[in-house]
């Protein structure tokens, strides 16, 4: 287990965010880190990642630990390091010098924990080992997929409220994340010319990932299949006429994310009907960040997305009518059926771990339309919030070869029109924002978006 340093700004941070959890809440809590996960043997396991409610307080990423947080004070609980793991790990840090490094105030075995349980809230990791744990020592049941109820409900909704928005510790490591980030996409587009597969891209992107200490916040896609929202394969050959969409992001030693996507021509240029869709899709990019400003609906920022997606298609010839009416029926949906994105932050979707408490307002549910079930956040925004902004144009066969839509749109889609834009299968253009006093200010703007510049970092 390496340790990463800490600083005395850091130790500060985490004194601030548990003194303000103290000021919501009047009964202890106890927080995991969870443990590795065996892949087949117990020797050999998945990499490990702590739980991120754990991390916001405690800082570092230990494995097997765990904090209790009572009126501002913060108990470790962890093992001392066996003597035998130095033949295999190292020397390693004691319990007390951990204890130092994060601004503990008590260290004390793991094995102790089960003394101070008593009415302590908690909120379940992922791993089944641990939640397993959490369930003996608490004698009741906690479980990633149930819902949350009692002191446990009013945690998550404290734990919403302290992480909704970044304090400055944070957002020196969103920055760091976002700065790495760019790097790795200016690396895969100039790799791209000399590469027979995706997988090549990829490795040159989670290179300078790697390369800076960072490890991937998500599966990396790097796919010519862009209409697959969730691609993670990398087989595919890399053919002149095809479009190759990275959706890649680093993240810190200590866990805070980035989340970036571009698209770009495997030939180093975009044809004119890829352009024109990619023109599209940067249009409602640029319209939705114009607007996000302190007390906007992100809603609205999706439906601005939308809107803008309907015009630029009816300006093509793709869709036929009033952008609005368009809307209004979700015909937007067939190309773009996702929300214009989410929350950012120790998580990529920071916090769905919680369901939608982090991401809806309280009062609101999730709608049942066409492309509006998948929006992850509908909240007024505030000042340190951190989104990404992510419209994208996709052709999934799924969804367009269906009968009943076919039958339902076939007055507003130009199918023939349509057949003209074979050679784009998928185009998504995500960047990282942040919220402002006074507006925004995008954290991943040293990437350039626009077509020239990317048909440019290609052909470097």
């Amino acid at each position: 287990m390496l340790i990463p340093q800490t600083s005395s700004s850091l130790v500060e941070s985490l004194r601030h965010r548990r003194e303000k959890l103290a000021n919501l809440i009047n009964f202890p809590v106890i927080l995991w880190s969870g443990g590795n996960s065996p892949r087949n043997f117990p020797a050999n396991s998945f990499p490990f990642r702590a739980s991120s409610h754990f991390l916001y307080f405690a800082g570092l990423p230990l494995s097997k630990a765990a904090i209790r947080l009572e009126a501002g004070k913060l108990e470790l609980f962890m093992e001392d390091p066996s003597p035998s793991s130095a033949l295999w790990h190292g020397e390693m840090p004691t319990r007390e010098e951990i204890a130092e490094k994060i601004g503990a105030d008590v260290a004390r075995p793991l094995t102790e924990l089960e003394s101070w349980v008593e009415d302590a809230a908690t909120i379940a990791v992922q791993d089944a080992a641990t939640w397993t744990q959490q369930s003996q020592l608490l004698n009741r049941w906690i479980l990633p997929q149930s819902p949350l109820q009692g002191i446990d409900l009013e945690l998550a909704k404290a734990m919403v409220f302290l992480r909704l928005t970044h304090d400055e510790a944070a957002l020196v490591e969103l920055r760091k994340a976002a700065a790495v980030t760019v790097k790795a996409h200016k690396v895969g587009m100039a790799a791209t010319p000399q590469a027979k597969l995706e997988a090549e891209v990829r490795a040159a992107m989670e290179g300078v990932i790697i390369a800076n200490n960072m490890t991937t916040s998500y599966n990396s896609i790097v796919t010519v299949h862009g209409e697959v929202l969730h691609n993670e394969h990398y087989h595919h050959n890399l053919q002149p006429g095809d479009l190759l969409l990275a959706d890649v992001g680093a993240e810190t030693q200590i866990g805070w994310a980035s989340d970036v996507t571009r698209t770009w021509p495997v030939s180093g240029k975009f044809s004119p009907t890829q352009r024109d869709i990619y023109n599209v899709v940067l249009a409602a990019h640029d319209a939705c960040i114009a607007k996000i400003h302190p007390g906007v609906e992100y809603a609205d920022i999706h439906l601005l997305a939308a809107t803008a997606m309907a015009e630029g298609l009816v300006d093509l010839g793709i869709l036929k009518g009033n952008p609005q009416d368009l809307v209004d029926i979700d015909a937007h949906a067939l190309f773009f059926p996702h929300g214009i994105g989410h929350l950012l932050g120790l998580d990529v979707h920071d916090m769905e771990d919680l369901g939608d408490l982090a991401g809806y307002e309280a009062g609101r549910t999730r709608s049942d339309r066409f492309g509006f079930s998948y929006l992850r956040l509908n909240r007024p925004l505030r000042p340190g919030m951190l989104v990404t902004i992510e419209p994208g144009f996709y052709q999934v066969p799924a969804i367009l070869n269906d009968a009943n839509v076919r039958s339902k749109y076939q007055n507003v889609v130009n199918w023939q029109r349509l057949s003209d834009f074979a050679d784009v299968r998928g185009i998504r253009i995500e960047d990282d924002v942040l919220v402002t006093t006074e507006g925004s200010e995008v954290l991943t703007a040293a990437l350039p978006n626009d077509a020239d510049s990317i048909e440019n970092l290609v052909n470097i």
